[in-house]
């Protein structure tokens, strides 16, 4: 019988001069992590077997499209509305992957979630009303460090987004 083992992945992160504890773990469900804890939602999105990623303008790289969530929001609503918001495509199938539990140098942890989705878009990407956003493009998902390499924290949500991709 095949049983599907869980990924746990321990890393450090050096941002603006300190040092931050990084865990990820696969998960099935958000549910049980602490809603005031969680700060970010961002989607590993795919469309017609490409994966969709944002130039962010200001720092001149590629990433996931995703954002903050609001207060009151859900974390599927905050996928929703911030797919829409960076690439103008509507999410329509969402599962998701894992989250990262991140641990500051004052030991405050928050928590950073992140989905595979099926997407389409509503028509051309015109502009993210915030203006991170600048540009998107489909890529390969395999093609990832051309444009961004996360390490194993990385590595493990491309391979995750495509077996649930091949899943549907």
């Amino acid at each position: 019988m095949n049983r599907k083992v869980a990924v746990t992945i321990i890393d450090n992160l050096q941002y603006n001069g300190q040092s931050f504890g990084i865990e990820y773990n696969d998960v099935d469900s958000f549910e049980k992590l602490p809603h005031k804890n969680c700060r970010q939602v961002y989607g590993l999105c795919f469309y017609k077997g490409s994966l969709v990623i944002g130039y962010n303008g200001a720092k001149q790289t590629w990433g996931l499209v995703g954002g903050t969530i609001e207060p009151g929001e859900s974390f599927r609503q905050t996928l929703d509305r911030e797919v829409q918001e960076e690439s103008n495509m509507q999410v329509l199938a969402a599962k998701p992957i894992g989250y990262q539990k991140v641990t500051g140098p004052d030991g405050q942890v928050i928590y950073q979630l992140r989905y595979w989705a099926r997407v389409e878009p509503y028509g051309d990407f015109v502009a993210d009303p915030a203006g991170s956003v600048t540009a998107i493009k489909l890529i390969s998902p395999t093609t990832h460090k051309s444009y961004f390499d996360w390490g194993r924290i990385g590595e493990r949500l491309i391979e995750r987004a495509i077996e649930l991709n091949q899943a549907k």
